[in-house]
């Protein structure tokens, strides 16, 4: 068996996706303080490790396999260390490693949200239960035939919800499952007050966003069905995050004085979030229209967690949350109806919107439910928060014993001159 222009473009996109983590991990770790950096990226890290042996074992055949409960949940069991899928043989196997790629990231989006305040030993535990519990059942509601597909009791109903790369299983998902973390962990100390808990180093925060561009056309671009829709998706993984920068940095000048690099950063990442779902079904001036929107709109919203005291550590909620939504729900306006159902601005009526508010509204009440009852017990029966003595020493040595950077005085020659 040869390997087909797909089957190589599959692996690329593949490791693309898979590099975005270690992008994520850079981006996450400049943004937090120099004591948290190592502890930060861990997150990150050993998401891609727990992820993956659990994706092998139950997770594949969770998200798309036979259902365990109709319309919501594949069954564990039947490709339980990818017997099924071995036994097929063919290319499926490929399927398996490009969808644990998107599995590993949404876990890591999350540990933002708590970033300076998380056990490692819980965080090890909360990822393999809410991938399980939350994740995979999502994925196979929207890409497994499940509740919003077309045959499902939602999609039948209503039309199949369009989710192309994952606006409501990856970006939706993890958002409100950071907000929930952020809420049962607390704020830390001095939220909202403290100069320290500005980023450490915002070269690295530039860095990790200019991988998660890179690795994101993997993201969007993997399962395109030819070269006309892969153009399509990669000119708007383009244009989007292009113009979701110049919205969030207006509104910097506007409202500030001044653009920043953190806001050009945060904002390229909203206009990747809002273009994910949306890439294979709107024209590069909707993605230039849906990019703008995204990035003004996360940059105003990421305030909102200083006016109701939660703290976001990292911007989860005001970015992938929020653009996150605004990418479904646009769909229901923009989609062109030359890749499918058009939405209400190129004659096509309320039903797709309709269809991705009700997918949308029960994305959210599903996540936040579960993830509620998988953080409770951890936080209640282990702990999910360090003490306060370890936050304010730093996570990094509390919990891993070690740090990011030599910070010892200097001594001998050196000191003295």
């Amino acid at each position: 068996m040869e390997l087909t222009a797909t089957d190589v473009w599959t692996i690329v996109a593949a490791a693309l996706v898979l590099f975005m983590t270690p992008g994520l991990a850079l981006f996450y770790s400049g943004m937090t303080r120099a004591k948290s950096a190592l502890n930060m990226m861990m997150m990150s890290i050993i998401s891609m490790g727990l992820v993956s042996v659990c994706w092998v074992l139950w997770g594949y055949g969770m998200s798309g396999g036979d259902a365990l409960i109709p319309n919501i949940v594949g069954s564990p069991f039947s490709d339980f260390g990818l017997s099924s899928t071995l036994a097929a043989g063919g290319t499926d196997l490929l399927a398996v490693a490009f969808s644990s790629t998107f599995a590993i990231i949404a876990l890591a989006i999350i540990s933002g949200s708590i970033a300076d305040r998380a056990r490692f030993g819980a965080w090890c535990i909360f990822v393999p239960l809410w991938l399980t519990l939350v994740y995979c059942p999502l994925a196979f509601m929207v890409w497994g035939g499940g509740l919003f597909g077309e045959e499902g009791w939602i999609g039948s109903i209503f039309g199949e919800a369009i989710d192309f790369a994952g606006g409501l299983v990856i970006h939706i998902n993890a958002g409100v499952a950071g907000l929930i973390l952020a809420l049962v962990l607390g704020a830390r100390k001095g939220f909202g007050k403290d100069p320290d808990q500005r980023p450490h180093n915002l070269p690295l925060v530039m860095l990790g966003a200019a991988i998660l561009w890179f690795g994101w056309f993997g993201f969007n671009v993997g399962a395109a069905s030819d070269g006309a829709q892969a153009g399509l998706i990669w000119v708007n993984t383009l244009a989007a995050p292009a113009a979701a920068m110049l919205g969030w940095s207006l509104l910097e000048r506007i409202r500030d004085g001044h653009a920043t690099s953190l806001g050009a950063a945060s904002g390229l990442v909203s206009g990747l979030v809002a273009i994910t779902p949306a890439c294979a079904n709107i024209n590069p001036v909707g993605a230039i229209a849906l990019g703008v929107v995204a990035g003004v709109a996360s940059g105003w919203a990421v305030g909102l967690k200083y006016r109701f005291g939660y703290d976001d550590s990292l911007d989860v909620v005001g970015v992938h949350l929020v653009s996150g939504i605004i990418g479904t729900l646009a769909l229901g306006f923009i989609a062109t109806p030359e890749t499918g159902t058009a939405g209400l601005f190129y004659g096509g009526g309320l039903g797709l919107l309709i269809t991705q508010s009700i997918a949308t509204i029960i994305s959210v009440i599903f996540c936040a439910v579960l993830t509620l009852l998988i953080v409770l017990p951890i936080h209640r029966f282990m702990g999910f928060r360090v003490t306060e003595k370890q936050e304010v020493q730093g996570i990094d040595l509390a919990q891993h014993a070690e740090t990011a950077y030599a910070m010892a005085p200097a001594s001998g020659a050196f000191a003295e001159k």
